[in-house]
Order: structure tokens, then C-alpha cells, then sequence
């Protein structure tokens, strides 16, 4: 039932200092509006035959309506309890298909009315799609048939999309294994009428444990009892015409997958006892291979409740890890094993082991190659030729290697080793392609391997595409974009021979299209959409990228909007908006590097301030503002002066400009930007008024590491203490928007965070407004609220930095 929610806002600002003001949802501006409420383009998917696409549509935004559903918080998931689905997941509304080579869309036929569609997948080799429908008592399971553009139901409300993917195509491409409510399943338990049978109660037996803060744990017996509801599914076969058949009895499935050949598949499941300090990915589970016909061949994986890990983000828990099938073979399995207890702190010449394990599981497992740093991936090609990666966090090291998975005597050879925050030095990705098991593996011609880069350089954006040779290790380029007034993204190469390749086309006021370009012939460039600018009032308006220096030398950059309508000629000065999100650095050549395009599509968002260029507002976006740490110093050591150097570098690179009046000169930032604005309008007084959104302000509340912190607050009080805009509350003199979502789920930036800052700067005398966006999460996505936002800030900027 629809019903109508009323926007409190406590207000620091009225007349009265206490007083509280109830005001309805506002809308933004007319040029605001404009840009706002928009008509969002679809999303494409292709098979992989490049034969069709997918065209999928969904509204520009969710409404209160939709969040406002029953909701359940349990193990880190927020899930409805009556449909049995993510309470976040964003809804598709409309499908059309159409063949590459011909423009004309056809409508899937047959779509269930009022749909709300997701999990969308295409079948292994393309002729069906897959997806879901939530209606209002549950999820259904439907089937588009690709050449009819027809669309089909199979199953009754009764799938079971709380986790993951709800369902799996097999081999056969006519069947498909589902998770479905069990029958019988007992309904959930209501916390405010079921009385608790005693107390909750936690022990800790001297092992140190340091979890961060995270959000929607298990509180109590009740929420066990649900979450083993929730998460417990029975596994069906389904064909394609309806019929389905019992595969797996009832059991809380966290994980379906099926060998490359098909004949084996893995099932894990989460298993008891649950904690209430850890998210259910480190609750306790057990793996188990079948072979297709559901008989039991061997338990391959037994894991504990995780709660005890050692410090560091390269910290990894004991035991099997990452088990996937391997792509290059019919039924092996992967996993990998630390070898230093999964502990940073112990010195050993090897961090991880890699073994394969072949069914049917009778032989022991094999080690196949060990890895100096944490391993973080492998690519397979085939018997001979793999790629492994490592990294180690603390030095942002990254190294790639070559290496014979049929030899594992044999050394691999080290191919990149590099900084991963070296965007300059980046040489790629691997292509890869489908092999006769349908499963990606790397694209090999002729002892070539193929590399697909981003292409950031010290003077522009130049994707490209580079051809690897397995035996000298060189690399040698085949294809680099040459655009100066428009971005090209390479997506993937469709065909090695003839040089045919997917790629993305957009500029600042060109939308983001698709086209098929031929690298070997110069200007053959095949369109294959043709979405339109929806921002039509803002397509000429002046953007560039600003580089500028901080006054210790770091290169900083930022994207720079002027005023629709803006005379460059005679320079009137017009208040500045600066938007930013702090990012740590170990060295400063990375921390210098710019990975920003002018001629990127002018997209605005709530997660900025280009809308503001209607109004009359100098934009600075995207603002660099790195924190850097070299050596043993760590970049949070000299947080807050860093901070303020990078603002007063961006403020004085922009005035040097001659655009802006720098009385006149805002900051705003969301999650730990709005913890930036915090500490800018705290610590330095460069700005007239900021706004903060959806920020963590007491580090304190999140004492064993935030952000890139891997220290915890006794370890180092004073870094803590310092960087907490709440502990330094009496210093903050400047008129500030503080917004937070009602609902946040996100680590450390609970909605506590927000008030409890808000009374200390109204207890204070700090000129502060704070808005409580109704049923919103870390992120906002209900119109209602993004348009009352945007009304806000809108009213907020003109109070404060215009007049």
C-alpha cells in the first residue's frame, strides 16, 4: 500500500537553533530538473557469436515505493522476505532484441506484464536467455527464445534469488539448474512479537581478531533461525518446457558450478555455527563435487568461521582457497594455499602455493607453481601457457607471469612488474576467447598473446591493443587510438585475422556508442548503436583537464566545466565547486598521474556538481586529492596537511585561470570525500560552505581500519584522533550540508555517524543543516530523494556561496 512519507529535517540554521522543520519533497531548479529527469538509454549485451543484442531497459531512477518494502538485515545481505530477492537489486522493465547487422529492434514477445526483471544471462551457446521476475509473492524463472524473440515462463514463484545467481544453464542448453523455496519452508520469525528465550551473549578467548565495522550482522537466536530460512533452497532441474525435477534436497546453498565438461559439478554450502561479528562469506562452509546424474564423488573443501585473521589487507585466512574449475580442462579443480599461516607479519620466501586437483579426486592434489606475494589470479590457455598474478599490498607491487602448467618444475618468468598504481605503466589486460568448454581462457594465435590497455599517458588517453609473443616476451603494438576529440574504449577483439574489433566511441556531448573498427584498415569503422545526448542544455559547455602542482611538487589534476553560456573573453568571476575524493599513495610519480579525459561524455550525476554549471558555477571535478606515504611513512601520518594542500593548489590553479572570485569557493564530497569536506572546512579556511554526504566522522567508531588504514586505533590514537572531523567538531565554523542515506550499509559510514556529528556542531555553535534521506542506502537512487537533494544543495549553494 502507497502512503505518503514526510521528509524530517533538523534544521542548525532557522532561526531557532533547535528547532526542526517539516518540509514536503522539493524539486530542483528548471535547468536542474532538465538535466535530471531524464530518459536513461539502454544497457546492450552481446553473445558472443556477435550475432544479437540484448537492448535493456529500466527507469532513470527507483521510486520511495520501491523502497519502501518489507526488508530483512541478516549476514550482510538486505533481502525482501516475501519475494525472496536483494531489496537493493536496481530492475530492468523492458527487453528488445536486434542482429548486429540490422538496426531494427524487436520487441521480446511474451514479457510478463508490469515486469521486473534481473539475473538476465544467455545460455552457453546463445539461442536462449535467462532471467528472473520478481511479482509480488515471489521470483519466477523465464526463458527468451533468441531467434523468435519470444519470451516464456518456466517455474512458479519460488525461486530463491536471496544469494547470487539463482540459477545455472547446463551443457545441454535445455536445461537449467534453479534454487527454489523448499515446500514446506516455516515462516519467518517477527523479532518484535517472538520473545527471546534469553540473552545474547559473545565470548572472546584472548585470540586477536581485528573485523571492521561491518553493517547487518546476526543480532540474536531469532535472526539465526531466519537467516537459515532465508539462505535454505532446493536444487531443481528445469527444462525448457516447465518440467522440473528434484535434483538436491533442501540445504543453505551458497555456490553452483559446473565443471567445463559438464559432467561434474561443485555445490558449497554455508554451514553452522553463524557469527554475529562477520558477513556470511566467513561463516563456516562445505564444498562438494557430484558427477551430473547428483551422486556424491568427493567432499573437496571443509571451511571454519573465519572471525580470527591477521592484520593487513594482505591477510588471508588458512586452509583451501579461490577453488575454481580450471578453464583449460574438462574436470579440474584449482585452489590455493598460504603458506606463511596467512599472515603478512611472517617473513617466508613464499606466500602462496597453487595446486590443481583432477576427478574423480582419487589422486592427491598437485602443486603447480608458488608465488613470492599474495596470489590475486590466474589466466589459463591451455596445457603449456598460463598467466599467473601476485601483488603485496603495502609496497603496491604487482607482478605477472608466464608459466607451463604441464611443467611445474619449470620457474615462470616474470613478464610485468610493475607499481598497480602506475596507470602510465599499465600494459593491459590479456584477451581471452571462448574454448570448447565455453569458458574463457587466453586468446592465442600462433604463440601470440593479445593485450587490451586503458592507454593513460602524461599526455592523454590512447587505448590500444598489443600483441604478446610468448617465446621473446615482447610486446608489439597493433592498434593505438589517435583521437584527440573523442575517447575510443576498446571492448574486446571479435576477430584476429581480420583485425576486427569491438569498441566504445563517445565525446563530451556525443553519448557512448558501440562500433565494430577494422585496425588493419584505417577509417573502417561500422556503427552499431546510435543513442542520443539526453543532456542537450549543457552539450557545449566548456570542459578541459587542469594540471597544476601542490606546493610540495606533486602533479595534481582535475576536470574543469565553465558556466553554459560562459564569455572566456571577459572573465567575470563566478563562485567555484569543488568535488573530490581523497586516494592514498606510496610514491608520488603515481599519486601524480592523471587518469582523466576531456573528452569523456559529460554525464551529470548526483555524484557531482556539474549540474551546477547552469547556475552560473565554475565546476572543478574529479578534483586530485592524493595522500601519499613513501617508505615507512604512512599517507594518513600527514592526512590533514595534505589535504588543505591539495585544495589550495586546486583553488589557486583555477583563479590563476582568471574564472573565479576564490571568496566564493565550495567543497563537496560523498562517503569519504564528505569525510574530506569535513576535515577541509575543520582544519583550513579556503572555503566559503561544503557539503558532506553519507561520511564517517568519528574514526574511533571504526577503531581496526578505514579506507586504506590497516593500523587500528591503539596502534596509532593520534592519526585517529586527528583525522576525526567529530574530535575537532569545535573548530568547524563554516556553513555545512551534512546527508546521509536513513539505511546506510556500508562499512564504517553508518547514519549514526552523521547525527552524532550534526549534535556536536549544533552543541557547538558550528552553522551546520543536516538531511536524513528516507530508506536510502550508501548510495541514493529513490527520484523523491535525489531530486530533494539536488533542491537542497541547490538552495544551500545559493545561500551561502553565490549571495
Amino acid at each position: 500500500m502507497k502512503f505518503k512519507i514526510s521528509l524530517f529535517i533538523a534544521l542548525g540554521l532557522s532561526i531557532s537553533a533547535f528547532a526542526q522543520e517539516n518540509l514536503s519533497y522539493q524539486k530542483p531548479s528548471a535547468s536542474i530538473l532538465e538535466l535530471a529527469d531524464y530518459e536513461r538509454a539502454p544497457s546492450v549485451s552481446m553473445d558472443t557469436k556477435k550475432e544479437y543484442l540484448l537492448l535493456s531497459y529500466r527507469s532513470t531512477y527507483k521510486t520511495l515505493d520501491d523502497l519502501n518494502q518489507d526488508e530483512l538485515r541478516l549476514g550482510g545481505l538486505r533481502i525482501n522476505p516475501v519475494t525472496n530477492i536483494s531489496s537493493s537489486v536496481t530492475y530492468v522493465n523492458n527487453l528488445k532484441l536486434r542482429k548486429v547487422k540490422d538496426s531494427n529492434e524487436m520487441q521480446v514477445a511474451g514479457l510478463p506484464a508490469n515486469a521486473k526483471i534481473s539475473n538476465i544471462g544467455w545460455s552457453p551457446n546463445d539461442s536462449k536467455i535467462s532471467f528472473s521476475n520478481t511479482t509480488a509473492t515471489g521470483v519466477e524463472l523465464w526463458v527468451i527464445d533468441v531467434a523468435t524473440a519470444k519470451a516464456t515462463r518456466l517455474t512458479e514463484a519460488r525461486v530463491n534469488a536471496n544469494i547470487g545467481n539463482p540459477f545455472s544453464w547446463l551443457k545441454d542448453n535445455a536445461t537449467i539448474l534453479v534454487k527454489m523455496l523448499p515446500q514446506n519452508r516455516p515462516a519467518l520469525l517477527d523479532a518484535k512479537k517472538d520473545l527471546p528465550a534469553g540473552p545474547i551473549i559473545s565470548n572472546a578467548d584472548g585470540s586477536k581478531s581485528q573485523n571492521r565495522t561491518y553493517p547487518d550482522m546476526l543480532k540474536n537466536a531469532n535472526d539465526e533461525i531466519n537467516f537459515e530460512n532465508i539462505m535454505t533452497s532446493e536444487l531443481y532441474k528445469v527444462s525448457l518446457d516447465g518440467t522440473a525435477t528434484l535434483f538436491k534436497k533442501a540445504a543453505m546453498y551458497a555456490g553452483e558450478s559446473f565443471s567445463p565438461d559438464g559432467n561434474y559439478l561443485m555445490l558449497t554450502t554455508i554451514q553452522k555455527p553463524f557469527s554475529y561479528i562477520v558477513p556470511l562469506s566467513r561463516f563456516p562452509s562445505k564444498s562438494v563435487v557430484f558427477d551430473k546424474d547428483g551422486n556424491e564423488v568427493k567432499t573437496v573443501n571443509e571451511v571454519p568461521l573465519t572471525e580470527i585473521i591477521p592484520k593487513g589487507f594482505m591477510a588471508v585466512r588458512k586452509g583451501k582457497r579461490n577453488m575454481t574449475w580450471r578453464a583449460d580442462q574438462a574436470a579440474t579443480l584449482m585452489y590455493v594455499e598460504a603458506l606463511d599461516a596467512g599472515d603478512p607479519a611472517n617473513k617466508v620466501e613464499f606466500r602462496d602455493e597453487v595446486f590443481t586437483w583432477s576427478a574423480p579426486f582419487t589422486a592427491p592434489a598437485k602443486s603447480l607453481v608458488k608465488t613470492p606475494q599474495r596470489f590475486s589470479g590466474i589466466m589459463w590457455g591451455n596445457e603449456n601457457v598460463a598467466v599467473l598474478m601476485d601483488e603485496w599490498y603495502d609496497t603496491r607491487n604487482t607482478k605477472t607471469y608466464l608459466f607451463n602448467p604441464s611443467q611445474p618444475e619449470q620457474a615462470p618468468k616474470v613478464i610485468f612488474d610493475r607499481n598497480s598504481q602506475d596507470v602510465y605503466s599499465d600494459p593491459g589486460n590479456f584477451e581471452t576467447r571462448k574454448n570448447e568448454f565455453n569458458r574463457y581462457v587466453l586468446a592465442l594465435e600462433n604463440n601470440k598473446a593479445f593485450l587490451i590497455g586503458a592507454g593513460f599517458t602524461k599526455n592523454g588517453q590512447f587505448p590500444f591493443i598489443s600483441e604478446f609473443d610468448l617465446k621473446t616476451l615482447q610486446s608489439k603494438r597493433l592498434y593505438t587510438s589517435t583521437y584527440t576529440d573523442k575517447k575510443e574504449d576498446v571492448i574486446e577483439i571479435e576477430d584476429f585475422k581480420k583485425g576486427t574489433v569491438l569498441v566504445q566511441i563517445q565525446s563530451k556531448n556525443e553519448y557512448p556508442n558501440y562500433y565494430l573498427r577494422n585496425i588493419y584498415q584505417k577509417n573502417k569503422l561500422t556503427p552499431i548503436t546510435s543513442f542520443k545526448n539526453p543532456f542537450e542544455s549543457i552539450k557545449n559547455v566548456s570542459k578541459e583537464v587542469i594540471k597544476y602542482k601542490r606546493k610540495d611538487g606533486v602533479e595534481l589534476s582535475g576536470t574543469l566545466y565553465l558556466p553554459v553560456g560562459y564569455d572566456k573573453a571577459k572573465k567575470e568571476k563566478m563562485p567555484l565547486l569543488i568535488w573530490a575524493y581523497p586516494a592514498e599513495y606510496k610514491d608520488k610519480n603515481s599519486a601524480g598521474q592523471s587518469t582523466q579525459n576531456p573528452n569523456e561524455f559529460t554525464f551529470p550525476s548526483y555524484g557531482s556538481f556539474v549540474y551546477w554549471v547552469t547556475k552560473g558555477y565554475v565546476v572543478l571535478d574529479d578534483a586530485a586529492f592524493p595522500i601519499i606515504g613513501e617508505g615507512t611513512t604512512e599517507p594518513n601520518d600527514n592526512f590533514i596537511t595534505q589535504l588543505v594542500d591539495n585544495a589550495e593548489a586546486a583553488i589557486n590553479a583555477v583563479d590563476a585561470l582568471g574564472y573565479i572570485d576564490r571568496k566564493k569557493v565550495g567543497v563537496g564530497g560523498h562517503s569519504y570525500g564528505a569525510f574530506m569536506t569535513a576535515n577541509l572546512l575543520t582544519h583550513s579556511n579556503l572555503f566559503a560552505c561544503g557539503i558532506a554526504r553519507s561520511g564517517a566522522y568519528n574514526r574511533t567508531l571504526t577503531p581496526f581500519g578505514f579506507q586504506s588504514e590497516q593500523r587500528n586505533y591503539w596502534e596509532s590514537p593520534e592519526v585517529y584522533t586527528a583525522m576525526s572531523p567529530f574530535m575537532n567538531a569545535g573548530k568547524m565554523k563554516t556553513p555545512m550540508l551534512l546527508v546521509h542515506g536513513e539505511a546506510d550499509n556500508n562499512p564504517g559510514t553508518f547514519t549514526l555517524q552523521t547525527e552524532r556529528y550534526f549534535q556536536a556542531l549544533k552543541g557547538l555553535g558550528g552553522p551546520t543543516r543536516m538531511v536524513i534521506l528516507p530508506k536510502e542506502a550508501h548510495g541514493y537512487v529513490a527520484k523523491e530523494n535525489i531530486l530533494h537533494l539536488l533542491w537542497e544543495q541547490d538552495q544551500f549553494l545559493e545561500k551561502h556561496l553565490k549571495n
